[in-house]
């Protein structure tokens, strides 16, 4: 499987990345100190690829850097940090998945 390169387009608040000429994203806002992802979006005939996953990754390895916590407003964002536990201690204090 190749590589998925993601970025993050910080003035549009979206981690993205454009496969087979198709961008996808996933979305969030910044709130005091709190990235909440709001949308992820892989076009369906990119379906199965790990894309979504990727750009999920992308995003919580950025707010480990800059300490900021997540908020996965997003359904496929609360699924990926149930399934993955080490993302957990990323929640703001009181946040239940």
């Amino acid at each position: 499987m190749a590589t998925i390169d993601v970025t993050h387009n910080s003035s549009g608040h979206r981690f993205e990345a454009v496969v087979d000429g198709l961008l996808c994203r996933a979305d969030y806002d910044l709130v005091d100190g709190v990235m909440r992802m709001t949308h992820t979006g892989v076009p369906s005939e990119l379906g199965g690829r790990g894309i979504a996953a990727a750009l999920v990754e992308a995003a919580l390895a950025h707010a480990r850097a800059n300490g900021l916590k997540v908020e996965p407003w997003c359904s496929y964002v609360r699924v990926y940090m149930q399934r993955h536990p080490e993302a957990q201690p990323l929640l703001p204090e009181g946040f239940q998945l």
